[in-house]
């Protein structure tokens, strides 16, 4: 069996040459690592926000139907601007019956004062009837609209709409029941305050209706964009729907959700620098007007039983020092700590 061949001293002084190489190496490496952990600085803490504005919701007090909007999303309006045009052939036949209570009444109440002729007895016993047969009508309307709601095959707005036609029946027939009494009676002067009484109250009757009737042309109660359209023309829409919201531009934020051992850098007051990405990364200075408590439900609850604590979160609103036209609510916005 042959032997191995022994190392030549060159080649041994190769191989110690290449291990101190290696040696040097690893040091050097193990240096940089070691010097890399010690000056490594610590990453900026990153929050994230997002931009808001103040938005108005547009409603009224006339139910009824869409006729027409003078307004698209996106338009801007100023404070008084009209928006939209809703509908009501009810409220305007009230309107109608209103007035003529009214000049009934001031009629009568004209009439007083010269006695209670026998034509004006008939008048009266007329007037009546006719009422006693538009409660009865409206009654049976109301009944039947009635039925078929509670049959599911008619809305409840309709329902409404017919309930409250028999209920005006109703206080009409009280009404003129309450003249033809009075024209029985004569003219005393108990009778002469009741006719000023009841043109007192056909007058409140007018401006009731009067001034649900004013909701039918919705005006802009702000300046500002509309953001959002509701309903769409031809729609009914009831008492208090939202219609549309107009946005107040002009109004802007941005808001940020912080733990509270962030709070140190987020005080009332401060002006902070915050990025827009969809503004080109944009640099803004804003300053902080309002910090909140969210409550126990945004608190970051601790993962060890010691050596740990709960953290709450808090809400911080800023506004931007100066005006940021393209800044539209929902942005994205970035504070670096």
């Amino acid at each position: 069996m042959s032997e191995l061949n022994p190392l030549t001293p060159e080649q041994k002084k190769e191989n110690r040459t290449l291990l101190g190489a290696l040696g040097l190496i690893v040091i050097a490496v193990a240096a940089l690592a070691i010097i890399g952990f010690l000056f490594l600085n610590k990453p900026a803490e990153i929050m994230e926000g997002q931009a808001e504005a103040t938005s108005v919701r547009v409603s009224g007090k006339l139910p009824g139907r869409v006729v027409a909007f003078y307004v698209n999303e996106g338009d801007m309006v100023k404070a008084g601007d009209t928006l939209v045009h809703i509908h009501s052939s009810l409220v305007e036949a009230k309107l109608q019956q209103a007035r003529g209570m009214e000049t009934a009444a001031q009629a009568m109440d004209n009439k007083v004062d010269a006695g209670t002729r026998s034509q004006i007895i008939q008048s009266a016993y007329q007037l009546w009837q006719q009422a006693k047969a538009a409660e009865e009508i409206t009654q049976k309307t109301y009944a039947r609209l009635e039925n078929l709601y509670k049959e599911g095959v008619m809305s409840e707005q309709k329902r409404d709409e017919a309930k409250a036609a028999y209920d005006a029946a109703v206080a009409a027939s009280k009404a003129a029941k309450s003249q033809y009494e009075m024209a029985k009676q004569g003219a005393q002067k108990e009778d002469k305050e009741s006719a000023k009484a009841m043109v007192n109250v056909a007058r409140a009757g007018v401006s009731e209706v009067e001034a649900i009737l004013e909701d039918q042309y919705l005006t802009a109660p702000c300046d500002g964009q509309i953001d959002v359209i509701f309903p769409h023309e031809g729609e009914l829409v009831a008492l208090g729907a939202p219609i549309m919201n107009v946005l107040k531009i002009d109004d802007k934020w941005v808001t940020f959700n912080v733990r509270e051992e962030y709070l140190s850098d987020m005080t009332m007051g401060k002006e902070i620098n915050v990025m827009i990405p969809a503004l080109k990364q944009k640099e803004v200075k804003a300053k902080i007007y309002y910090v909140r408590d969210l409550g126990s439900y945004a608190t970051w609850n601790a993962t060890k039983t010691t050596g740990d604590w709960d953290s709450k979160t808090f809400e911080v609103k800023a506004r931007p020092v100066e005006a940021v036209p393209d800044l539209r609510p929902g942005m994205t916005v970035i504070y670096k700590d």
